[in-house]
Order: C-alpha cells, then structure tokens, then sequence
C-alpha cells in the first residue's frame, strides 16, 4: 500500500504550484538541462502545446519525465500559461574502479556491470548499483565464498559526474567436511558419496579443487544419485530434503542429503507401438530392456537413442521415440512401452563447410558419405564427419543439421571445422670435424596449397654426403576414391675427402617408384608398388667383416625391381592424434625376376586405443617385421637391416642402437684394413619386434588439449638375426628374454612447424652394449 501511495503524494506535490486550475499550455520551457536533450524531454512528455494541463495530465508528465531514469528531481510549474519543467539531471558515471577481486576477473565484472546498466558515460543509479552488488554477493556465495565482503563507494566529482569504487574482499573458499546421506539401507555411504563431483578435503584436494562447495556442483550430484537409484531399479527413490550447513567462521560446510530408497522394480514385458517404418523385428533386435530385467532408466533412455538412430538412418531426422514405464505397485514391477512418433521424412537440402580458410571445399566434400537431395541419414552424417576427422587437417569437426525455413521436410548440414598444422618443416645447420658445414632441411605437407594432397621435399648437404628426396600423393586421382602416389631419391656419398674411420660403411642410391592405394570398405584399403633401386657400395677400404663378406659374395653395385603389396585399415577418431578406434596394416615387399638380389620384407603394423575413463585412454602399439633372402642370394643385404631404439621404438635408448652390433675388421680380409680404434657399431638384423602401452592423460591446467598428448609409456622391443655371418659373434637369434625395455613420460605438441614431441625415459632393461638417452626430442613426427 505505501509503495503506491509514495508516487500520488510525490506527483502531488510536484504539481502544487499548477494546482489551482486548469490552463492551455502557450509554451512548454525546461530548465536545468546539462547532458539530457531537449528533444528527449518533449519525446517523453505526454503534452503538446495548445493542450489543456489539468491534475491528470501533469500527473503523469511527472511520471513519464521520471520513467526515462535522466533525472533525480522534477518540479512543474506555471508562468501565465507557459509550463515551466525545472529538473535535475542524474550524474553519469566517469569510471568505474574495482579492487581485490581474483576469483572473478575484471574484464568478467565490467561487462556484467555494463550490462545492467553500469558503465562509463551512463547515467548513475544508485539503485542499480545496490542490486549489482547483491547479485555479486550471490555469484560469490555460489562459489562457497561466504566470508566475501563488497563496499561500494560513490565520489562526486565536477560536471556532475561521480566515480564509481567497488572494493572486494573475496575470502577463502569454504571446504567440504563432511558429506552424509540419510535413508539408505540397500547402498553403504561409501559408493553413494564416491558418486558426487563433491569431496571432503584431502590430499588431492589442492590439485583437483573438488573440496569447494558450488551449488551447481550439487546439483549435479543429486542428479547423479538419484540416476544411481533409477538404474538399478528404484524407480520411486526420492530426495526428501538437502541442507548445506556453514560453521560460524564460514570457513567449513556441512552437507546432508535425506533420501527415500522406495522398493526394487523389475521389467515385467517390453512393446513396441506407433508408426515404425522400419520391420519390426529389427526393432526388436534394438530392445537392450528385457523381461525379468532389473529396470533401469539409462537401459530404458539407450534404446530409445538407438531406435531414434535407426530411423535417422532411414531419414527420420525429426523421430521421435520415449519409453513409457508403467508401474505395478502389487508385485513390484514395470511394463515399458516404446512409443515410436516417426514424423516426416526428411531430405537434405544444402550441405556447407564453415571454417576451412586454406583447405578447399572440394577436399572436404569428397569425403561426404551424405548427398545432398537425399534422405538425410543420421550413420551417413555421422560418418562423414568422421571421415574429415581422419584427415588429419582439422583440430575439431562438428556438425549441425538446422531444418530449412519454411519446410518440415528438409534439413541443411553444416559442418563447421577448426584448421590446424597438417605438416612438418625441419632445417638444421651443423659441423663436425670431418664431415664440416652441415646444412639439411626439409618439408612435408598432407595438405598441400588446401588441395588435400600430400608432398614432401627433403634435401641434406655436407661435404662428404648430399640426399635428396621428393614425394607425392594424391588420395582421389579417381573420383571413388583411388590413390597415386610416386617418390623419387637421390643419396651419394663421397669418401675421399675423410679418413677411413669416419663411418663402417656407406650406400649410395638412387631410385623411385609408383603405388596405387584401392579402398576396398569404408575403413580399409588395399596397395599395390613398384619401385627400381641402384645401390653401390663404397669399394673403398672396408673396417667391417660382415660388409665384406657380403660384397665378396654379392658384388658391390646392385640394381633392384621390388614390388609391394599391403593392407590397411583404420577406425580411428582423428588423424593426428587419435583416442578411439584402431588401426592395423600388414605388407610384403619382395625384389622380382630381372634384380640383381632376392629378398622380401614382411612388416605389420597396429595399435589400439582403449578408454578407460572420460578423459584417460589406454594406447597399445606393436611393430613387427621380418626380411630374408631367397634363391642365390645368401642373406638380407646388411643395407635392408631393421633398427629399433630412440622415438618410434623404445625411447629412453638411442636411435638403432638395439641389436647386433658390427664386427672390427682385423685386416686378415683382403681388402680391409685392421683399425684398433673402430667401434662395435650398432649393424641391424633382419627381425624388429617391438611394442608398448601408453596411458593417455589431460595435461593439467591446459583448457585446449586437443592440439597436445601426454602419456606415460612402457616400451620393449629389439632387433635379432636369425642368420649370422660366420664372422660376427656379435648378434643372436630370437630371445625375447633379451628384449629392451624403458617407462617414462611423453609429450607430443602440434606446432606450425609440425608435430614437437619430448619424451623423458628411463631403461629398465638393458641389454649389453645399447647405448642409453633419457631425455629425447623430436620434430615432425608424433607418437
């Protein structure tokens, strides 16, 4: 009552000096005007000239003048039969200044305060700033700030205007101490609060923050418990109550949970009904709720997605499908009827690309499984999305399908992809005592100008070494989906500026080769290569027993035809750093009729990404091959060898140092020359077995992890020779007892440059002579 009596008496008042009679209005004059304009006041006055002023009509002058929020006081008065408006304008805001506050950030504080009507150059309210300050007060108290203070401060200042201070004393966060809840019987407290996103302070609490109270965060356990519930069965449980209680020193909460378990249900018969559109049996087929089954709502909300699903996949984008549990309170259980609503039918009319600034819409289009014009198809959309996941060009791809306006058939798919580095650039510049400047580079790109082709180019320059190397891959040279690729290298080396003991030997190739690449499904491919390779081996002075027999028995120059044949497949999520699916290739490699050696090297290739929770996923990875030679050739040329150890094997060991090692000449070969300073060199073998599991983990305190991997790692592997020179006693056959190991920590970071990883290892088994690297880096590869 007394706030709409404050108005009529304040409006009264206003109008005394006009109270005696009525009068037309000659000219209206307004004074005390400073920012305000003119045309503002007249737009807002409900009166005109040549008007009659009467009680009424100033009456709710004054109101509309005060409705604007311009001015703080407002008095009419009368000259003749001119209205005179005398007001006084608000003061505006010519700062605002907040202190203390971290919890919150300024910028955050601002644009709230702007949005309520709070900010420099506005007209100040202090009104608006006390329900400001509540609102902050209540934001803090959400956060389990209860000890949080907020003073306000208004400073007039000329002009008037006034500075606005906020000064805030945030507190500390007050701590759980004990979460309890009341009325189970069937489930201990234990699995019920290790439910809850909330704990009591521990060990861990200083790292995981999880022993803050927020309401939001409550929420959400209470909705997890009562999920708990539903799921096995007690479709009746109840929250009755919850408090949350503060001790006097708001530095501990106490949270308390009162519940109602009810009585255990249990699935009674299963029906299907509505419009199905799709044979019923398949439906059936889709039921995971059975008859005799404890009832459970996650049971029951799965099958309505996968029913959902499956008439998305038929082009009922628009279906939809609910499970209807009927209950039987006598004997304790539940009929649940799934009731099918398929609506229209629904085509596809526009697919777009958002996002792809480099990559050409061409690129991205070739991997829709969705067409536009027809039936939109839930497994095609999604498949597609997954096939430019697999690309490995884009850091995130998410889809949405809008309907069109004006239609209830039709729908638009848009995909909407974040580009991130798809290659590698390595440069390096060196000097060694022998060698001298050493310049190297080289780039590889997957997305080659946006086109979706791979290219690399490589190139190394000393003074006794020169490589060059040149790749190309085009994944559609046909249109459903055929791959041509060619490569072509060039190495020499040129020993007659070192001394003999530089190196134990050295090869000198050159060669290229072609391979078609045909998909055979969705995730699989077949491959098909033939490659001519020269190679000569330097017919200088030779330290190494096990390169001079081989040349004494094989030649030193060879001219090689190989042909190759392989098998891939793949199901992973991403590619570059996948964390679902697996994949897995296995090829042959063998030299044909018309080479001047015969051998073959089969290799397999596979890894597995398991999840174990949300955020943590298992990694398991094994590399195996095994080369050996046939016809009149005695054994794998040395040159072939498998290495093992360093990134992409056992990390924590130098690169190929693993495996048999070379045998110092002596100088009783012909041709060699006895050094007492040659070292056993690492020298290869012709079987790699090697593998390992990684766990997969965020790295804390990172928002954006999709560009990062971090693991801890446990590597095995080595290198074996199943065929022995008689000269070497410095290799073995298989002894998987035998096998290096090391665990440690990982790092991979997607760069401009490429790929950057670091690992930080320690052997823990180690075979005799390998050579040990804890610390490890590398760029443009990942693992």
């Amino acid at each position: 009552m007394k706030r709409l009596l404050l108005p009529a008496v304040i409006s009264a008042l206003m109008i005394a000096e006009v109270h005696a009679e009525s009068f037309t209005i000659s000219d209206i004059r307004v004074n005390g005007l400073q920012r305000v304009s003119a045309g503002s006041v007249f737009g807002a006055l409900p009166l005109n000239v040549g008007q009659a002023a009467d009680d009424s009509r100033l009456v709710d002058a004054t109101r509309a003048l005060f409705r604007t929020g311009f001015f703080e006081d407002i008095q009419l008065g009368r000259e003749g039969d001119v209205l005179v408006i005398n007001v006084v304008e608000r003061p505006s805001i010519s700062g605002i200044e907040i202190d203390g506050n971290k919890a919150i950030k300024t910028e955050d504080l601002l644009s709230g305060l702007e949005q309520s009507g709070l900010a420099e150059g506005e007209i100040f309210q202090r009104a608006t700033l006390e329900g400001v300050r509540n609102e902050l007060q209540r934001q803090y108290v959400a956060q389990g700030r209860y000890s949080a203070t907020i003073e306000t401060e208004v400073v007039p200042q000329p002009r008037n205007r006034v500075a606005l201070k906020i000064d805030i004393n945030e507190g500390s966060v007050a701590a759980i101490k004990h979460i309890n809840v009341v009325g189970n019987s069937v489930f201990p407290d234990e699995d019920l609060t290790d439910l809850f996103e909330l704990k009591t302070s521990n060990w861990l609490s200083f790292f995981r923050n999880d022993d803050k109270y927020a309401r939001e965060k409550l929420s959400g356990d209470l909705e997890r418990l009562r999920s708990y519930y539903l799921d096995r069965g007690y479709i009746n449980m109840d929250i009755t109550s919850t408090q949350v209680s503060i001790t006097p020193d708001k530095k501990d909460v106490y949270i308390t949970v009162n519940i109602a378990e009810g009585d255990r249900y249990t699935v009674s018969d299963v029906k299907l009904s509505g419009d199905l559109k799709v044979p019923q049996e398949e439906l059936q087929s889709l039921l995971l709720a059975k008859e005799g089954q404890v009832f459970s709502r996650k049971v029951m909300t799965t099958t309505s997605e996968l029913i959902t699903r499956r008439l998305g996949n038929e082009g009922y984008t628009f279906a939809n499908v609910n499970g209807v549990p009927e209950t039987n309170d006598e004997n304790n259980t539940v009929s649940i009827t799934f009731v099918v609503d398929p609506g229209k039918r629904a085509y596809v009319n526009r697919i777009n690309f958002r996002g792809n600034t480099k990559t050409e819409d061409e690129v991205l289009r070739r991997e829709m499984r969705q067409m536009e014009g027809g039936w939109a198809s839930t497994y095609l959309i999604d498949q597609s999305k997954t096939r430019l996941e697999r690309l490995g060009f884009f850091k995130e791809v998410n889809v949405e399908t809008p309907q069109v306006p004006g239609t209830d058939d039709q729908i638009d798919v848009n995909y909407s992809v974040e580009e991130q580095p798809s290659g590698s650039i390595m440069a390096s510049i060196g000097f060694a005592q022998n060698a001298g400047l050493i310049l190297g580079g080289s780039i590889s790109q997957n997305n080659f100008l946006g086109t979706g082709n791979r290219v690399s180019l490589g190139l190394t320059r000393s003074e006794y070494q020169s490589r060059y190397n040149f790749g190309f891959v085009d994944p559609y040279w046909t249109e459903d989906g055929v791959s041509l690729g060619y490569n072509a290298f060039y190495r020499t080396t040129d020993y007659d500026e070192l001394d003999y003991d530089v190196s134990s030997y050295s090869v000198d190739s050159l060669g290229g080769g072609v391979n078609i690449g045909y998909p055979i499904s969705e995730t699989s491919r077949l491959s098909f290569g033939l490659s001519a390779q020269q190679d000569t081996i330097d017919s200088g002075r030779y330290t190494v027993d096990e390169i001079f027999d081989f040349i004494e028995q094989e030649g030193d120059s060879y001219l090689n035809f190989k042909a190759s044949v392989g098998w891939s497949e793949s199901t992973l999520n991403r590619g570059v750093l996948a964390t679902r699916g697996h994949s897995q290739s296995l090829s042959l490699e063998t030299t044909i009729p018309g080479s001047d050696l015969s051998f073959y090297k089969l290799d397999y290739n596979a890894q597995l990404f398991v999840p174990v929770t949300k955020t943590y996923t298992m990694r398991l990875h094994t590399q195996l091959g095994y080369g050996d030679a046939y016809g009149s050739t005695s054994r794998l040329p040395f040159y072939e060898h498998y290495y093992a150890g360093g990134f992409n094997s056992v990390r924590g060991f130098e690169d190929s140092s693993l495996g048999p090692r070379s045998t110092p000449s002596d100088g009783s070969n012909p041709g060699t020359i006895e050094d007492p300073d040659q070292d056993e060199l690492p020298f290869g073998g012709n079987v790699l077995i090697q593998g390992g599991v990684e766990l997969l983990f965020p790295m804390p305190f990172v928002k954006d992890q999709r560009s990062l991997r971090t693991s801890v790692f446990w590597d095995v592997g080595n290198v074996y020779d199943t065929n022995c020179p008689s000269t070497s006693d410095k290799c073995s056959d298989i002894d998987i007892g035998d096998m290096a190991s090391s665990v440690g920590v990982g790092l991979t970071w997607i760069t401009a440059m490429g790929p950057l990883s670091f690992s930080l290892a320690m052997p823990v088994m180690k075979p005799d002579e390998a050579d040990t690297q804890v610390f490890q880096f590398s760029l443009g590869q990942t693992f």
